[in-house]
C-alpha cells in the first residue's frame, strides 16, 4: 500500500528532501516494488527535485559576495559562479579594495 502524505508534516528542508530522494532510488533501483508503489514513488521524487531546484535557485539569488573598500565601507556584489572558481595564482587587489582571499 503507498505510503500517504499527510499535509499537516513539518516543512522539509533542503537536506531533507535530497535524503528522501536518496532513499527512493535505493527502493526503486531494489526490485522489489511493485509498479504502483514505484509509481507513487516516482511522483513523490519529482517533487523533491523540484522543490529541491527551488531552494537552489533562492539560494543562489540571496548569495552576495561582501568585500570592504579602502574605507572599510562595504561593497556588495552579486555572486557570480564562474569568478569564483580558483584561479592558479592570485592577483593583487585593486589599491581601493582589500582582499581578504
Amino acid at each position: 500500500m503507498p505510503a500517504k502524505s499527510s499535509s499537516n508534516e513539518p516543512p522539509l528542508s533542503f537536506e531533507g528532501a535530497v535524503e528522501r530522494l536518496e532513499q527512493i532510488v535505493e527502493l526503486m533501483e531494489s526490485d522489489k516494488m511493485p509498479l504502483e508503489d514505484l509509481l507513487v514513488r516516482y511522483e513523490e521524487g519529482t517533487k523533491l527535485v523540484k522543490f529541491c531546484q527551488q531552494q537552489l535557485e533562492t539560494a543562489e539569488k540571496r548569495i552576495e559576495i561582501i568585500t570592504r573598500n579602502a574605507k572599510g565601507e562595504p561593497k556588495i556584489e552579486p555572486f557570480e559562479p564562474e569568478k569564483a572558481a580558483p584561479a592558479a595564482a592570485p592577483k593583487s587587489a585593486p589599491k581601493d579594495e582589500i582582499s581578504l582571499f
